[in-house]
């Protein structure tokens, strides 16, 4: 319940004004100890005591990210919603300066672009220094038209996304502010009827110095720059907006061809493998395959092996077997009868060549036409 936002509030820019604090940053100050005890049961006009009692500004810090009193204040006027009147008064309140961020704060989360123009420019010119917690925990010198600045340029303040506005020179085009009216338009004047009475003396030109140093202040720099460079400046918020969404753009195209490249070398790998592995199975199989084959013919190669030599050996047994004691006696009686006729033929064939007529140059003659073929000579 502590939690809730007011039932009389209205929502803020289509959603409960507390969805514009991040929903990390919003469970964080739920949980703070400050929200619990100091925040606990505030409305508008008790809201005014603890803004008076903060001495510094920022967003979450620390490890564990804890939110600042400032935060969880702003987290409160989000919660109750106070009236647009008290806001106003916050912001124009002078003694105060941690109240007068406060309210300029809250104005920028939920104020519309006109408002906000006319209601925190004339901050500007307030150069109070405030303390300011960084995220590490340490604390840092500011100056209110800085955080002013801040809220009216940057797109993020104390970890707190804020909304889109306007630029002042469309609201200027579309005759919803006035131009804009420096506060320091009378000092300018003034210090050009001094340049004019530089002449006069010396006392005078002492105090022209003394004012023109005067006026050369940060922020009275900042004014005349701001004054003399309006046309320039809003050129240059124009070409930054045409080049922030011309480089988004190219972001987009960029990260879309980068996914498509991405998605393509995913299929292609992803087919690659499964074809690697459709190879690997054919090869293992056909590999396989060979092999069966090989072992096969290597067992039908060695059973016909073994069949031939089981077949000669028992050719060779049955031959011996069927001979008869008498055919072996007779062929081992023959045998000398053969070998007597060999030695004759062969001897009637070196008679018949004429190798051995007594007249050796016959002899030598016939054992020449032997060697090529032809008859020996008979004489």
């Amino acid at each position: 319940m502590a939690n809730r936002t007011d039932p009389a509030a209205k929502s803020i820019r289509g959603t409960n004004p507390q969805n514009l604090v991040e929903k990390i940053v919003r469970s964080k100050i739920y949980q703070n100890t400050y929200w619990k005890e100091q925040c606990f049961g505030l409305t508008a006009e008790t809201l005014v005591d603890k803004a008076m009692e903060l001495d510094h500004i920022g967003g979450t810090y620390g490890g564990n990210r804890k939110p600042t009193p400032f935060m969880c204040l702003v987290m409160k006027m989000l919660q109750i919603q106070p009236e647009k009147d008290i806001v106003v008064e916050f912001i124009k309140n002078d003694d105060y300066k941690y109240v007068r961020v406060l309210g300029a704060f809250y104005l920028r989360l939920t104020g519309i672009d006109s408002d906000i123009y006319r209601y925190l420019e004339p901050l500007y010119n307030d150069y109070r220094k405030v303390r300011r917690k960084s995220p590490d925990g340490n604390f840092m010198l500011t100056h209110v038209d800085e955080v002013i600045d801040e809220l009216l340029t940057r797109d993020y303040s104390c970890d707190i996304a804020l909304p889109r506005i306007k630029k002042r020179w469309t609201l200027e085009s579309l005759g919803v502010l006035d131009a804009r009216k420096s506060v320091l338009e009378d000092d300018f004047e003034e210090e050009e009827e001094k340049d004019e009475m530089e002449q006069d003396g010396l006392e005078e030109e002492v105090a022209h110095e003394k004012d023109y140093y005067r006026a050369r202040s940060p922020a009275r720099e900042r004014e005349r720059d701001w004054r003399r460079d309006s046309h320039r400046h809003r050129d240059r918020d124009y070409d930054r907006d045409r080049d922030y969404d011309r480089e988004r753009g190219r972001g987009r195209d960029r990260e879309r061809d980068r996914d498509r490249d991405r998605d393509r070398d995913r299929d292609r790998d992803r087919y690659r493998l499964r074809e690697e592995k459709e190879y690997g199975y054919e090869r293992e199989r056909d590999r396989e395959r060979e092999g069966r084959e090989r072992d096969r013919r290597d067992r039908e190669r060695g059973r016909r092996r073994s069949r031939s030599r089981s077949r000669s050996r028992e050719r060779k047994r049955h031959g011996r077997s069927s001979m008869s004691p008498r055919r072996h006696e007779a062929e081992d009686g023959n045998a000398p009868e053969e070998s007597k006729k060999k030695g004759k033929k062969e001897k009637k064939e070196k008679k018949d060549d004429g190798t051995d007529h007594p007249d050796p140059e016959i002899a030598e003659a016939n054992r020449i036409r032997a060697s090529l073929g032809l008859k020996p000579l008979k004489l």
